[in-house]
């Protein structure tokens, strides 16, 4: 392997990958096991995790599952102090859990916004402050969080997701400010439109598909497997002097009108 080559190598590194049995979540622990990383599969179904857990073990892959409701403050320490305790290092974190819901701003539930915040953003700071402390201690740590092209943009039918994914760039910008000085890298991943169970009534939309290529410059959907490689990055040492940035994969639909 060439020295710039082992800049991207996690092999030694363990990744924990909240939301992890489908989706972007189980495709950037697929690809971070191909660059060398053990695995920690998360969500709460115990059945779609042991399932997602197999297809990667027979792909090679070193793979734990950490079941846990990253919405849970208690839990989620509970479970990061054991698996820690027990395992071993959290070397890399990834904050990918989360969920949407569409409905026009006038007629939003408020349950599902509280639902959606808890999810999209509670979840982060959770998840990232039960690991931080961890990597604290040690002087070295990874994570990153996963935002959304409406960490920029709006859309209507969805600002309460828009202002959670606003908030996880913000919460990312501060992780860095308060963590960077014990070693950690904190920055997030902002995809714009994927083909994802997330987006499965949207993928599934004529109209709305003959919209997006128009409004996107690379013209398509993408695909979840180009996530990986900013993953990868953020991961890696190759992004050892990178804090606090966000990175949009989004097909240059926020470099365009």
């Amino acid at each position: 392997m060439t020295k710039g080559l082992k800049l991207f190598d996690l092999s030694g590194k363990r990744a924990l990958i909240t939301g992890s049995s489908q989706g972007i979540g189980y495709a950037l622990a697929k690809g971070m096991a191909e660059t060398g990383a053990e695995i920690v599969l998360n969500g709460r179904d115990v059945a779609k995790l042991e399932a997602a857990a197999k297809a990667l073990r027979e792909n090679g892959a070193h793979v734990h599952t950490l079941a846990f409701d990253a919405t849970d403050h208690a839990a989620v320490k509970s479970a990061v102090d054991t698996y820690e305790a027990n395992h071993g290092s959290i070397d890399i974190l990834v904050n990918n859990a989360g969920m949407q819901h569409r409905t026009t701003l006038e007629d939003f539930p408020p349950e599902m916004f509280e639902k959606l915040l808890s999810t999209n953003v509670t979840s982060v700071f959770n998840v990232g402050q039960a690991v931080a402390r961890h990597m604290i201690k040690r002087g070295a740590g990874k994570i990153i969080n996963i935002a959304s092209v409406q960490t920029s943009l709006a859309r209507p039918g969805i600002a309460p997701y828009t202002a959670t994914k606003g908030a996880v760039g913000n919460l990312t910008k501060g992780m860095a400010t308060d963590w960077a000085k014990h070693g950690l890298q904190c920055n997030a991943i902002a995809p714009g439109y994927f083909d994802t169970p997330l987006n499965a009534t949207l993928v599934a939309d004529p109209e709305f598909s003959a919209w997006l290529e128009k409004r996107t410059p690379a013209g398509r959907w993408g695909n979840v497997d180009e996530l990986v490689g900013a993953c990868i990055f953020l991961s890696s040492s190759a992004s050892s002097f990178v804090n606090g940035h966000t990175l949009y994969v989004d097909g240059g639909i926020t470099a365009s009108l």
